[in-house]
């Protein structure tokens, strides 16, 4: 295991390979060197600390895949404030429960994203801060917040632009920042992200230096990534699957990150071509979306060697699409939560199809996993059901503020409880069935919506499913299934029943069916299952 904080990290490869490319945005022409990034990060650093900002302090940044948040990323892991990373489809009650909750006593964010005014909705948060001095905000809403800081050049009422912050760096002495880096540990909590609300309330989830920088290391050890390697990351900076398996997975080896500030398939698929990427993050909607481009044929991405697909699972025909159409053999499948840092399991490079499709891999190294019996916490033998657990260095430290959730969530013998239903085969792959939550009774009978989800991906009309659970006076729950049909097609609902009949249990066939563009998701890419519950309570007809 590495023990060594994110900012000793940066501090490392710069001295092992300054001049070798770690920062490219074909769209602005931007190329940092790893000594470059590493003095970009210093610099933003001692401004942070000239603005007063304490190591354990929260600062909250909601943005895009912008460079300003990869100089916050590293610029915090520096001098040791906390990084409270903020969802860029928060809207005014949403932004305002976390920057309350986490404590933040700076925002840092970008102007507007997708048409979305983020500085007129501070606001209307802090109508206070129009009259305020920069770095002095009074606000009755959120007492701890003081330093608003905005990306760019552009100056607001009461804020600093990132171009002040820059310049005060230069008021503190390298020495000063060298003193804060010692003074950290890799087991402080270092960044913070909110649970994506796929269930419910979000809970900000404390990880910790050694945790995160692990992971990171783990996971681009899983897919082969060397400092020869040039990763594309279209997934959002917000989320783990941007922040520590994207941009902090490349730091752990040395590679080049070329993100993508804001996913268009389009885009995706040019960088990849003209960095010759051999790496590609995504979430399965963006490998399908970059394989369904009409022009997908002319783009040249034979560089394509590996990457990741997480988030969801991954129907079969994408997977050997992703393989075989787009040249990356080597992709793997990633399966975690934010609470482990994020990944548990993975896949490895080499390992066949029917692994990546079946399974979603096995434990990293360092990292313990282990199906129990629900409610018992009793582990079940191979090949039997169960919830999955997992323990080791990624682990985090807890809920922030919230003592009781973290108990529910980690026992007593350090086991964090996924609350994921999953099989373990003799190898130690382990294959989800579903969420204890997801988990659908019919009449008494237990049906896993992952199921059903796989039989009807094998329909030829359908491009994507959902399933869920919906209330039923009779049998207490129905099957319910959302489908998304390929471009061109139509079916009704009888065809779906009929394609089901004779083939899964007459209890697991979808009473009803419905069919959609598309499904309610978290900017990470989850769907939100419980926003696919309540549209369904318009959508039931009667004689659906």
């Amino acid at each position: 295991m590495l023990q060594i904080t994110i900012g000793d990290l940066l501090e490392e490869k710069a001295r092992l390979q300054p001049d070798h490319e770690a920062v490219v945005y074909t769209d602005r022409a931007l190329r940092w060197t790893y000594e470059e990034l590493n003095l970009k990060c210093r610099q933003a650093a001692k401004g942070f600390m000239k603005l007063g900002i304490e190591k354990g302090e929260h600062v909250a940044i909601w943005a895009s895949n912008t460079p300003e948040w990869i100089l916050s990323q590293f610029s915090t892991g520096k001098m040791g404030a906390v990084l409270v990373t903020v969802n860029t489809n928060y809207r005014t009650a949403e932004l305002e429960y976390l920057l309350r909750q986490s404590d933040s006593t700076t925002i840092i964010l970008m102007e507007e994203f997708r048409g979305a005014s983020y500085i007129d909705m501070l606001y209307e948060i802090c109508p206070e801060l129009s009259d305020s001095e920069p770095g002095n905000l009074h606000s009755k809403k959120l007492p701890k917040l003081k330093n608003v800081i905005v990306m760019g050049n552009r100056k607001y009422p009461g804020t600093f632009n990132w171009d002040e912050i820059m310049e005060l760096g230069r008021e503190v002495e390298e020495a000063e920042l060298d003193t804060r880096l010692k003074s950290l540990s890799p087991f402080d909590v270092i960044n913070m992200q909110y649970t994506s609300g796929t269930t419910g309330f979000p809970k900000g989830v404390m990880l910790t230096h050694s945790n995160i920088v692990n992971n990171a290391f783990n996971v681009a050890r899983c897919m082969r990534l060397t400092n020869e390697d040039r990763l594309c990351i279209p997934v959002p900076f917000f989320h783990c699957f941007g922040c520590v398996m994207g941009t902090l997975a490349c730091v752990s080896v040395g590679a080049v990150m070329v993100p993508i500030q804001e996913f268009k398939p389009e885009l995706v698929l040019k960088t990849v071509q003209d960095e010759k990427c051999t790496a590609l993050h995504g979430v399965p909607t963006m490998f399908i979306g970059e394989l369904n481009l009409p022009e997908f044929e002319n783009y040249d991405l034979e560089s394509l060697r590996t990457g990741i697909m997480a988030g969801s699972n991954c129907p079969i025909e994408v997977m050997k699409d992703v393989m075989d159409k787009m040249g990356a053999e080597e992709i793997t499948i990633a399966y975690g939560q934010t609470e482990s840092s994020p990944v548990i399991t993975q896949t490895r490079t080499h390992d066949p199809l029917e692994l990546k499709v079946e399974s979603v891999g096995r434990a990293l190294p360092d990292v313990e996993v282990k199906i129990v019996e629900p409610g018992t916490g009793k582990e079940v033998p191979i090949g039997t059901q169960g919830e999955l657990c997992t323990r080791g260095y990624h682990v985090m430290k807890g809920y922030y503020k919230n003592e009781e959730a973290t108990e529910a969530a980690i026992d007593d013998k350090k086991w964090l409880h996924t609350g994921d239903l999953a099989v373990m085969d003799d190898h130690g792959y382990c294959r989800i069935t579903g969420r204890l939550k997801d988990m659908i009774i019919r009449g008494g009978e237990n049906i896993y919506p992952r199921e059903i989800e796989e039989f009807l991906y094998s329909h030829p009309k359908i491009l994507d499913v959902q399933v869920i659970g919906i209330p039923d006076e009779t049998f207490g729950e129905e099957v319910m299934a959302w489908i998304i049909l390929k471009d061109g097609q139509t079916a009704a609902c009888d065809e779906i029943k009929e394609y089901c009949r004779g083939k899964i249990s007459r209890h697991k066939i979808p009473r009803y069916i419905e069919f959609t563009d598309s499904y309610p998701m978290t900017a990470s890419g989850k769907i939100q299952k419980f926003r696919l519950k309540e549209q369904a309570q318009q959508a039931i007809m009667p004689n659906s």
